[in-house]
């Protein structure tokens, strides 16, 4: 990309112009300093797709004009309505998030339905959205926000996603065009148990991954809606809720309680990929929980050459006795004496173990 410095027209109005949300986005992140050559990794737009959006906005007069900008495109976009009450425009409702889920325990892995959740809306975006809400809609009446609720379109729509109460949050998920992103938003910052039941009521919203990690730091989540919506995830879902800084303490108790309801009743495959994913660390919330037959003989099938793994396992006191005595058997622990020596000290080490 070239080092043309993109510009704001101070002689160009941009509320009345027709942005969509990407080029609203990008305007949101000029300053009037930086190079086009570096709007990519401020932006996150890959630099072909970028230089589309910057043409467009020099052919609306938005950007000034400068001698290396980019050619404007070949089509020209027929004019929208443009958006009240906002400096922003609305994102489109099924984009992709940009904010990564936060990893308490590097090691830990991502899961397969983790990977790529993150987050719709800018917070520059946000604030726009509760700014509308508490300046415009949040002094009308009750029955009047739930009317504008039903048939509202963005920016309104996501402004109401703010609303504090249930009544409202409720006709904006009857509106037609309500998607992820308004799913989203409440389940981030909506705080009545009674809004949140009423989400989680969408299928298709309860079962997005994004919802579910911004409800699970909601400190409004009631315990019981979090056992139903949590209670048949994978063990290390349960695990990683139990480690994140960013969920309350209510909630992560709750999680400990049923991780060890999981890890009783869940698939041996489970149990061996939270083990073997956590190097033992979660082994730490599972004090006196056994493990089965098939349990042990995958841990009994593998080789270990991690010292952390092998420590986490020779304190855990429900360790069976054919995994410690695999576990002595390995190379790892034959050239470090201190590990074999936690070994042996474990109540199902081997008698001959103890011995020598």
């Amino acid at each position: 990309m070239s080092d043309w410095t993109p510009k704001l027209n101070p002689t160009v109005d941009l509320r009345r112009l027709p942005l969509n949300a990407e080029e609203g986005f990008v305007l949101s992140r000029l300053d009037g300093h930086t190079r086009e050559k570096d709007l990519p990794a401020l932006t996150g737009f890959p630099p072909d797709k970028l230089r589309d959006i910057l043409a467009r906005l020099v052919s609306q007069g938005a950007l000034l004009p400068g001698t290396e900008a980019a050619s404007p495109v070949n089509t020209v976009r027929p004019p929208e309505a443009p958006a009240p009450f906002t400096d922003h425009p609305a994102p489109s409702l099924d984009a992709s998030d940009t904010e990564p889920l936060p990893e308490a325990e590097s090691s830990d892995g991502a899961d397969d339905d983790d990977a790529g959740a993150t987050d719709d809306v800018p917070e520059t975006v946000q604030g726009d959205y509760r700014k509308l809400f508490e300046t415009r809609l949040h002094a009308l009446p009750e029955d009047q926000r739930v009317a504008l609720a039903h048939g509202a379109e963005d920016p309104e729509l996501s402004a109401l996603c703010f609303d504090p109460v249930p009544a409202v949050i409720k006709a904006v998920l009857e509106n037609s065009r309500v998607g992820l992103a308004h799913a989203r938003l409440i389940a981030r910052h909506h705080r009545n148990p009674v809004g949140l039941e009423a989400l989680v009521a969408r299928a298709a919203f309860a079962a997005d991954t994004g919802v579910r990690r911004f409800l699970a730091r909601n400190p409004q989540l009631p315990a019981a809606l979090f056992r139903r919506l949590w209670a048949m995830r994978r063990l290390m879902e349960h695990h990683k809720l139990t480690v994140d800084r960013d969920v309350p303490e209510q909630t992560r108790r709750t999680a400990r309680e049923l991780l060890r309801q999981r890890f009783s009743t869940g698939p041996s495959e489970e149990k061996l990929e939270l083990i073997l994913n956590t190097e033992g660390r979660a082994l730490g919330a599972l004090v006196g929980m056994p493990v089965d037959g098939k349990t042990t003989s995958l841990l009994c099938g593998r080789t270990y050459r991690s010292p952390m793994l092998v420590q986490n396992i020779a304190r855990w006191s429900a360790a069976p006795p054919a995994l410690i005595a695999h576990l002595l058997k390995q190379e790892l622990v034959r050239r470090q004496p201190q590990l074999r020596m936690m070994l042996a000290r474990h109540p199902n080490a081997p008698a001959d173990a103890k011995r020598a």
